[in-house]
């Protein structure tokens, strides 16, 4: 689609929750925001873009609370 790295980042996290009416709630790291947050093992956002379809994420929180770490769910 030619887009940047840091395009399709945007284009799937805040203008995504824009689109299904939901910026207010989630989308962006902001206070008051519900804190979902994926961190990668990466060395940057680029590398992510060009190792798709390699799961390189290492921790997973939903709603304030870690659901996977070490990239395995917790139960």
């Amino acid at each position: 689609m030619k887009m940047t790295p840091a395009e399709v980042i945007s284009a799937s996290t805040i203008n995504a929750a824009h689109a299904v009416g939901r910026a207010k709630n989630v989308g962006s790291l902001e206070v008051g925001k519900q804190a979902d947050v994926v961190i990668f093992d990466a060395p940057n956002y680029a590398f992510l873009q060009y190792n798709f379809g390699v799961n390189l994420v290492e921790t997973v929180i939903k709603k304030g609370k870690v659901v996977v770490r070490g990239g395995c769910l917790c139960v």
